[in-house]
């Protein structure tokens, strides 16, 4: 107390441990309280608005769609444009590369925060419309079509009717690049939009045949069944649209960069085009079933081999003249 008392007798104060915001500074606070504020309501609105377009799709029955309906849909798109449902590749002496056409439409690309497996990368769901068709091999890309194209085989597993494996995103693109000069027409890999669209075969299910793990052995080698390498392509059952094997076997280039997901629609994105590094997608013969779902997606530097690692030929559909 005499020294409490001696202090305030000699005027002395306890120095304050706040100090007073001048208006600038004030205003500069306030500010990027509220430009914060702005940024949390827009996202909370995309979000909210991208929510309501996905349940329009359901409701006035754009998507999904059952397996009859995207025949259907399939055929039509086909027979509007004058062009075939199915195509081929020639390859001399060695078979041809079947390609099959993927109709334009609307889907939901991602998966729901409740799918069970889901990577947080697959998510914020969002709506994506492709206004052009695509061919896209019925398989992927074997080791006889490799090696009629590029004149070697790269592959750690060894057949001719084997998926074609231990290509770099680069060799792929080289491949694309090469049998398009020979051909005279614009070879390519499927964008990621392309790639889910076309596996999910309007499907909204974990796999395009369904939720059940169970069932996945009857569309996909992979972990469970594939005896640790790749089989011969074409041996599982398709999906509606007639593609083999988009789950399992080998994991599948795509043409673009992996990015974060938008939280609004889009239309025909392209992705990044620059970078090091590409995204891959379907699981293989070693991926575990949460990883061969349709919304799975994964990537890496483009340089990069491996025995799992494989493409399926893309191109854009034109119509007849």
């Amino acid at each position: 107390m005499a020294c409490d008392k001696r202090d305030r007798e000699a005027g002395d104060e306890a120095p304050s441990t706040t100090r007073t915001l001048s208006p600038v500074w004030a205003v500069a606070a306030i500010a990027v309280v509220a430009a914060a504020v702005t940024a949390v309501v827009i996202r909370y609105q995309a979000t909210h608005t991208e929510q309501a377009r996905i349940v329009k799709l359901a409701t006035d029955g754009t998507w999904p769609f059952d397996w009859a309906e995207a025949r259907r849909r399939q055929e039509q798109a086909a027979r509007q444009l004058g062009i075939p449902v199915e195509t081929s590749v020639d390859l001399d002496g060695e078979g041809a590369i079947r390609m099959v056409f993927i109709p334009p439409g609307e889907f939901v690309m991602g998966s729901p925060s409740t799918e069970p497996g889901r990577y947080r990368g697959e998510g914020p769901q969002h709506c994506v419309t492709l206004t052009k068709g695509f061919y896209l091999g019925v398989y992927e890309i074997t080791q006889s079509q490799w090696r009629a194209v590029m004149g070697d085989n790269p592959s750690h597993f060894q057949g001719d009717d084997l998926p074609v494996e231990n290509v770099s995103w680069e060799d792929a693109v080289a491949f694309c690049r090469k049998l398009s000069e020979q051909e005279g027409v614009e070879y390519r890999l499927p964008t990621e939009a392309e790639w889910e669209y076309a596996c999910r075969a309007g499907s909204s299910t974990r796999y395009h045949s369904g939720d059940s793990d169970s069932d996945l052995g009857d569309y996909a080698w992979y972990h469970a069944n594939s005896n640790r390498r790749t089989q011969p392509v074409g041996r599982k059952k398709p999906n509606a649209w007639g593609l083999h094997d988009m789950h399992g076997n080998v994991w599948e280039w795509c043409q673009d960069r992996y990015v974060a997901y938008p939280r609004h629609s889009v239309t025909d994105p392209l992705g990044v085009a620059s970078g090091a590094d590409r995204a891959f997608r379907g699981g293989s013969w070693q991926s575990i079933a949460r990883d061969c779902r349709s919304a799975c997606r994964l990537w890496i530097t483009l340089g990069y081999r491996d025995n799992a690692m494989g493409f399926r030929l893309a191109r854009t559909a034109m119509s007849r003249p």
